[in-house]
Parts: structure tokens; sequence; C-alpha cells
């Protein structure tokens, strides 16, 4: 099992990315990458779980190779690292905090992208979502939070 979490704040002038699906608003969040929380949190809890470290050891936000990169790519990569190191996945929990916009409209698309960038089944894949009744820097819309849980397994070596 492995636990992650991520945030990053609104800013004017980036697209919203959450969970690889644009997500129509007035900002996005700033970041290096595409700053997907989502996504991060994702690829937190996967590295976790095998004891890998995070997703700034693997892809700092020091590299101008990942300027403004896909958050699904690196989704993508940390698949290829479990896999690497004898690793499958068996399933993603995910809750993402914030206040606006809803997202409920989206999360059947986020799912699929996730399950589809992972290689494992949708129903091994939840995304939720809640705000943050209005309290806190969350509650005020200048951010956006999610916390990820994930489950690996050791591929059997025959």
């Amino acid at each position: 099992m492995g636990f992650g979490y991520d945030i990053h704040k609104f800013t004017p002038g980036r697209k919203f990315m959450l969970g690889g699906v644009r997500i129509p608003y007035h900002q996005g969040l700033l970041g290096h990458s595409d700053a997907d929380v989502l996504l991060h949190a994702i690829c937190d809890a996967l590295l976790g779980a095998a004891g890998l470290g995070d997703i700034g050891k693997h892809f700092p936000d020091t590299s101008k190779k990942l300027k403004n990169a896909s958050s699904i790519k690196l989704l993508e990569s940390v698949k290829k690292i479990l896999a690497k190191e004898g690793y499958e996945i068996v399933n993603v929990d995910s809750t993402v905090v914030l206040q606006w916009p809803k997202i409920s409209p989206y999360s059947s698309r986020m799912i699929t992208k996730i399950a589809s960038s992972l290689k494992i089944k949708k129903n091994c894949v939840s995304v939720k979502a809640t705000t943050n009744e209005g309290l806190g820097f969350l509650g005020r819309g200048v951010a956006c939070a999610a916390y990820a849980v994930a489950s690996i397994r050791r591929i059997d070596q025959e």
C-alpha cells in the first residue's frame, strides 16, 4: 500500500488539468508540469507502495525537459518503473479536494484515462471529490489538493 498527496494553487493563464482531463475553468494550477494534482498524488502513492521515493525524485521540477509535461505521461512512466521493479498495480483510490469547479461531470473520463494509463480495469480506479466546506485556502478556492492510496503486488517470477 502507498499513500500520496499533492496540492497546487490556482493561477490565471493556465489550463486546469485533473486526472488527465482538461476541466473548463477560468484558471489552472500553478506548477512545473501541467500541475495535475490528482495524477501527482496517484504517482506518489504508487511509488511509495514500492518504496521507490516520490514523484520529485523521479521527475524533478528542476528538469527543463519536464517543463509543462503531461502528468499522464508521468503516470505511464511510473507504471513502467513499477513493472521494471517487478510490481503490478492492483487498485487506486483517490479524493480531490476543491471548492470549485464541480468535477463530477468529468470523473468517469478521469477514471478511464487513469485506468488506461495504468493498464488496469476501470473498476480498480476510484476518483471522488469533496469540498472544504468554505474553510481555509481550499475552501476559498485558492488551491486544489488530492489524496490517493494505491495497492500493488509482486509479479510472480516463474
